[in-house]
């Protein structure tokens, strides 16, 4: 696929001037032997003290206190990326503790379990009920069941763009049987953790060459990653029913979609109306970038 050019504006508009308290950024992958970022440009307005850290999941953090007042806050992220993910082609895998129900050594547990113990209610039981569903036989290999899973969510589910909102409650999204990439992502997350894997919610972008088929593309997306004996923490995103695949480009992970936001943050004073303008557009390093 070679380099991926990224740009990620986001333009908020206020009727009366406010000034601004300190905004969280997950706009920036971080180098790993899956992902290499050549080159990144983060142009903010009004300008302000920046500072960048790496919280405790190893997410690349952008603090950032805008200055003084301003009817507007414009964000734009600007990278360029090479993407390497694991092919999961005519993959065997021969560790018995792969089958479901799946089983971590006691060291990966340790580390494992805050992503094991679902985080939602289901106080009607319609997660459990759709989950049981779902399981097929204890002799499945996990891989095969995830993969399984993968597609249901895609097939069995309408897609509905929403812009804006935090992730359903998976329950609520059983029950309507729709709901946008973040729903299905926590669906995911939070349907395996009840059956004992370690899942956690993954946010970034999307790149989608023209597939009509491919849905998501043109905004963040979210999707899944399950951590597997012998394979490690393992992209599925059941929007498009993709597993491990190079379209899907990871910025920021965490136990709850709340916590994976890619740009959260307060103001002070009343702001009247407030507009809230987002674009991302995903091409190849080497044709015209977006106009701004």
């Amino acid at each position: 696929m070679g380099r991926l050019r990224i740009r990620h504006e986001t333009f908020y508009s206020y009727e009366r001037p406010v000034s601004f308290a300190a905004h969280r950024l997950l706009v920036r992958p971080r180098d790993s032997h899956a992902i290499r970022v050549v080159d990144a440009v983060l142009t903010v307005s009004p300008p302000g003290e920046t500072r960048w850290v790496y919280d405790a999941l190893g997410n690349s953090v952008c603090c950032f206190t805008p200055g003084g007042e301003s009817t507007a806050l414009s964000i734009v992220s600007e990278l360029v990326i090479e993407r390497y993910p694991a092919d999961l082609s005519e993959l065997k895998i021969e560790d018995p503790q792969t089958a479901t129900p799946i089983v971590y050594v006691p060291a990966d547990r340790s580390v494992l379990t805050p992503f094991i113990e679902p985080v939602t209610e289901d106080a009607e039981g319609d997660l459990l009920k759709w989950l049981r569903d779902q399981v097929g036989s204890p002799h499945e290999p996990a891989l095969e069941f995830l993969l399984r899973l993968n597609r249901t969510i895609r097939q069995d589910f309408d897609y509905q763009a929403r812009d804006l909102g935090a992730a359903q409650e998976p329950s609520h999204t059983v029950k309507l049987r729709a709901g946008t990439c973040r729903d299905f992502a926590w669906l995911m997350v939070e349907a395996l953790r009840r059956l004992g894997y370690a899942a956690r919610f993954v946010t970034g972008y999307l790149y989608s060459p023209a597939h009509s088929e491919i849905r998501g593309a043109g905004a963040t997306h979210a999707w899944c990653e399950v951590f597997l004996p012998e394979l490690g923490w393992t992209e599925f995103d059941p929007t498009n029913a993709l597993a491990e695949s190079s379209d899907l480009i990871p910025v920021a992970v965490a136990r709850t979609p709340q916590d994976a936001a890619p740009i959260s943050g307060s103001i002070y004073g009343d702001p009247g109306s407030t507009n809230l303008a987002v674009h991302v557009d995903v091409r190849p390093a080497d044709s015209l970038p977006a106009a701004a």
